[in-house]
């Protein structure tokens, strides 16, 4: 039997959200174009016959600038600290050398595989200059290619990965997909469509606490507050007359449907929070441990 922690690390939008959700086969993790959508690190639990792997989603590396950045890299940390076997992940149509200074940074003490991702439409040459790049790098042991979004050389990734891992006992029922509780990740799946919906800066300015979350008998109903810095802020996430809140609504309660495979009741709420990004009771009321 194999089983390990298989921590996913590094630049924001490098794709560590994708590839946890395609080595799972759930959207347990969500994702949008812009960067530092994940800020939690979200463990996800892939159980076979042989073998259990926890994988964990980590936030994006970065230089902090709030308190909850602080606390993002606080997970990036203790991912570190438990981690079997590091996936150092790298956008190939990123700067290969910033991905270089973070995972040399990293100083891990664990075996690396340094996985390219984003490899469509990227000429072999380029991958095999890539690969020579990194190949020469004292944290990797092995590199690997792969397109998480069309799950290109996920299954191949998959057996390496077997290969590097130590044997051992699961850590996990077979039937648990991950450890966090369901009402973090409606949460996870309303602050998804407010990365969807809103531009520029609203996204990173916003928080969502989900305050009650009842099973009944037809449907489940939720309510949950949408946390803003300002005022004109919660102007701009309620839209004129409402508008854009109703539109949030709508989008959030049909993914949390498709995540929950049961009808929903969704009440959103606008509360101005000033400064909560660098508010540890409130940053630990949202979430952030």
């Amino acid at each position: 039997m194999k089983a390990g922690f298989v921590n996913i690390f590094g630049k924001p939008n490098a794709g560590k959200s994708t590839l946890l959700n395609a080595f799972i086969g759930e959207k347990l993790a969500i994702v949008s174009p812009k960067v530092q959508t994940t800020r939690h690190r979200i463990k996800g639990i892939l159980t076979e016959p042989g073998y259990q792997i926890i994988f964990s989603d980590t936030p994006g590396i970065i230089e902090p600038k709030y308190r909850l950045h602080e606390k993002m890299m606080q997970a990036v940390k203790s991912a570190l600290e438990d981690a079997d076997l590091a996936l150092l992940l790298v956008d190939l149509h990123d700067d290969w050398t910033e991905s270089d200074a973070i995972f040399s940074a990293l100083r891990l003490k664990v075996p690396a595989l340094l996985v390219l991702n984003k490899m469509d439409g990227i000429t072999s040459e380029k991958l095999e200059e890539a690969r020579n790049y990194f190949l020469g790098k004292s944290y990797v042991r092995e590199v690997a290619t792969v397109s998480a979004l069309t799950h290109t050389g996920v299954s191949e990734l998959l057996q390496k990965i077997l290969e590097m891992l130590p044997d051992g006992e699961p850590f996990f029922d077979e039937d648990n997909l991950t450890d966090m509780p369901t009402r973090f990740f409606v949460g996870e799946l309303i602050r998804e469509q407010v990365y969807q919906l809103y531009q520029d800066e609203i996204p990173y300015h916003t928080a969502v606490l989900v305050q009650e979350f009842k099973e009944k008998t037809t449907l489940v109903k939720i309510m949950a507050d949408v946390i803003v810095q300002r005022d004109t802020q919660k102007g701009i996430v309620l839209g004129e007359k409402g508008r854009m809140i109703r539109e949030l609504g709508t989008r959030s309660r049909q993914e949390i449907e498709k995540f929950l495979g049961r009808k929903v009741f969704l009440e959103l709420f606008v509360k101005v929070r000033p400064k909560w990004r660098d508010n540890d009771l409130h940053l630990r009321e949202y979430g952030y441990k």
